[in-house]
């Protein structure tokens, strides 16, 4: 393969999604990566060490996109992943076949995101419906976006 044959159009820079912290270092309302999703952590107990072992983390997360309850148990000194988090404020345009028209404080406009099923999805319509200005906001983390909430305009 020779120089030309590389294609740069992708512009990924290869960051990872996630990053190690020590389970020690981890703490109640933070993120970490349970069985491969990622979670907030709604609770923690840490045990003493036992007679051939290190001290136990015991914690239950909850996925951030499908509300799904997870629980690890890991020693206190070892490393989890813990997911890349970015959340973002965008204004709701439109909405077309389930698709949401959104802009960002930038001016970028997407159409990729579908209303979100339950009662946010029913608050977001209603809203729209009625002609309402609202912020959508957007939780990305590991390859996966969902609108979580929705807020108010502030003029």
């Amino acid at each position: 393969m020779s120089d030309t044959d590389i294609d740069f159009a992708s512009g990924d820079a290869g960051g990872s999604a996630t990053y190690p912290m020590q389970c020690s270092g981890l703490r109640k309302n933070g993120h970490v990566v349970m069985k491969g999703r990622p979670c907030k952590i709604v609770e923690m107990s840490t045990s003493k060490p036992g007679k051939h072992g290190h001290a136990k983390v015991n914690i239950v997360g909850i996925d951030i996109f499908t509300n799904k309850k997870y629980e690890d148990i890991s020693p206190a000194s070892h490393n989890m992943d813990c997911p890349h988090i970015k959340r973002t404020d965008y204004q709701l345009l439109n909405i077309s076949d389930n698709f949401m028209s959104m802009m960002a404080d930038n001016g970028d406009v997407r159409e990729d995101l579908q209303v979100p099923e339950g009662d946010l999805g029913r608050e977001i319509l209603s809203k729209f419906e009625a002609q309402d200005d609202f912020l959508v906001v957007v939780l990305a983390a590991m390859g996966d976006e969902c609108a979580i909430a929705i807020k108010s305009m502030n003029k």
